[in-house]
C-alpha cells in the first residue's frame, strides 16, 4: 500500500530567542527542528512494537521496566556533564518535578498503552492518531488555564482535528460512536494520556533554569517512584500477575527499543527539541508519529483503510492551518 501522501512538515513559529540573526542561533533552531523530529519519528515506531509487547506482558510491568532501562542512561549523561552538585533541588522545585514527572511517564506510559491494549489489533494506529491532538489539546489546556477563550478559528480548527480522529476510531463509519461503545475505554485513555504528555512538555517551562538533560533524568526518576509504586500496588493486589522469566525474556527485544531508543534517545530529543523551539512549537511536531505509525504497521501487515489515512489527513491539516492562522494573528497584532 501506498503511504499517506501528506507528508510535508509542520509549520513551526520560529521563537523570538532562536530566530536566525546570527549562524549560531541559525544552528541552534537547526538542531531543536531535527531532535523534535527525530523524537516524534521514533515515537511512530514505538506503537507497533507495543503491540506486540503487550502479548507477553501488561502495560503496568512493561512501563515499569522501560523507564528504569531510559532512566539509567539519563542520570549517566547528566551527572556527566552537570556533576552530583547539580542533584541538589528545592523542596518546592523537587515537588513540582516529582508531581510533573508523576504525570508524563506514570500517566502517559499507563495510560497510552493500557489504552491500546483494549483497542487490539488496531490499537497502534489509533494510538498515534490520538498523540497527533496533543497541539490541540494543548490549546484547550492553555485556555482553561488562562480563563481565556482560544481564537474562534481556533477552536474551528481543534472540532477539525478531533473530526479526523473520530474518522480513524471508527473507519469512515460515524454510526460506530453508537454501536461499539466498547471501544469507548480505549479512546479515553488515550486521551488522557495525550493529555499527560501535553502537561509534562509544557511544564518545562517552570524549569527554565534547568537544562534539558536536568529536567530529563529529574522528572525520569522521580516520576519512576510513582510508577514502580503503582505497579507494585498492582502486584499485592493481584490487579496484575508477576511476570514470569519465560515473558521477561520474550520482551528484551521490545524493551531495548522502548527504553533506549524511544525512552532515552527519544525523549531526550524531545526535550533539548523544546527547550530551543518552546513547546508551543515542538507540539506541533507530533503529527510526524502517525505518518511513521501507518507506514511501520502497513509494513507488519495492519494495513490502515482509506478513511483512517483520510482522517490522519484531516486533524494534521487542521493542527498546520491552525499554526498558520495564530502566526498570522500574531503579525497582524504586532503591526496593528
Amino acid at each position: 500500500m501506498n503511504a499517506p501522501q501528506r507528508v510535508g512538515m509542520p509549520a513551526v513559529a520560529v521563537p523570538a530567542s532562536a530566530k536566525p540573526g546570527t549562524a549560531r542561533a541559525g544552528n541552534n533552531y537547526l538542531i531543536g527542528l531535527l531532535c523534535c523530529l527525530v523524537a516524534t519519528v521514533i515515537w511512530g515506531g514505538m506503537f507497533p512494537v507495543m503491540t506486540d509487547a503487550l502479548r507477553h506482558t501488561d502495560p503496568f510491568t512493561f512501563t515499569s521496566l522501560r523507564y528504569l532501562i531510559a532512566g539509567v542512561p539519563f542520570l549517566g549523561i547528566f551527572l556527566h556533564k552537570e556533576g552530583f552538585a547539580a542533584l541538589r533541588i528545592r523542596g518546592r522545585q523537587a515537588a513540582l518535578a516529582w508531581l510533573v514527572g508523576s504525570i508524563g511517564f506514570a500517566g502517559f506510559g499507563f495510560l497510552v498503552f493500557w489504552g491500546q491494549q483494549k483497542a487490539g489489533r488496531e490499537g497502534a494506529l489509533i494510538a498515534s492518531i490520538m498523540m497527533a491532538t496533543q497541539p490541540m489539546l494543548g490549546l484547550v489546556v492553555s485556555a482553561i488555564a488562562k480563563r481565556v477563550l482560544p481564537p474562534k478559528y481556533s477552536i474551528f480548527f481543534v472540532l477539525l482535528s478531533f473530526f479526523g480522529v473520530i474518522l480513524v476510531i471508527t473507519k469512515g463509519n460515524l454510526s460506530n460512536l453508537i454501536n461499539a461503545p466498547q471501544s469507548y475505554a480505549a479512546n479515553i485513555l488515550f486521551i488522557l494520556g495525550a493529555l499527560s504528555w501535553v502537561i509534562y512538555t509544557f511544564s518545562a517551562q517552570y524549569f527554565t533554569e534547568w537544562s534539558p538533560f536536568k529536567y530529563t533524568a529529574i522528572t525520569t526518576w522521580l516520576g519512576l517512584t510513582t510508577v514502580v509504586s503503582v505497579n507494585l500496588v498492582l502486584y499485592l493486589t493481584h490487579e496484575v500477575p508477576l511476570p514470569t522469566a519465560p515473558e521477561l525474556v520474550a520482551i528484551v527485544p521490545h524493551l531495548l527499543y522502548m527504553g533506549l531508543v524511544a525512552g532515552f534517545v527519544g525523549v531526550l530529543c524531545w526535550n533539548v527539541g523544546n527547550k530551543i523551539l518552546t513547546p508551543l512549537n515542538g507540539v506541533l511536531f507530533m503529527d510526524v508519529v502517525p505518518l511513521t505509525t501507518f507506514i511501520v504497521s502497513s509494513i507488519s501487515g495492519v494495513i490502515p483503510e482509506h478513511s483512517q489515512i483520510f482522517g490522519a489527513c484531516v486533524t494534521g491539516a487542521a493542527l498546520v492551518m491552525n499554526n498558520l492562522y495564530l502566526r498570522a494573528r500574531t503579525r497582524k497584532s504586532i503591526r496593528a
